[in-house]
């Protein structure tokens, strides 16, 4: 079973950086990760992904100011955000899937990331 908990949540001002970690239990090869976030009265939407052997995608409100990363041997996935926005302010999940399905299987806790204007 996959288990990924995520860290490194706060807050920041605008024009401010943070940088969101998960770690998982397991070695990820062969799966797809990807950081979602969900603000409050809004549904959790996707934020960036990340694949073997592909280029990551993102939301296009991110574009350019997030960076998504993984570290294979650590079994870690990053999200760097730089130029933070309020409308940045969620808490932050960390998801996985198997390459070969389209569901996002596995999914971490959370952590709030807060920006201030």
């Amino acid at each position: 079973q996959v288990q990924l908990v995520e860290s490194g949540g706060g807050s920041v001002q605008a024009g401010g950086s943070l940088r969101v970690s998960c770690v998982a239990n397991v070695y990820m090869n062969g799966y797809c990760m990807a950081w979602f976030r969900q603000a409050p009265g809004k549904e959790r939407e996707g934020v960036a992904s990340i694949c073997s052997g592909r280029i990551p995608s993102y939301e296009d409100s991110v574009k350019g100011r997030f960076t998504i990363s993984r570290d294979a041997v650590k079994k870690v996935l990053y999200l760097q955000m730089n130029s933070l926005k309020p409308e940045d302010t969620a808490i932050y999940y960390c998801a996985a899937r198997r390459e070969i399905v389209s569901l996002w299987e596995y999914w971490g806790q959370g952590t709030q990331v807060t920006v201030s204007s």
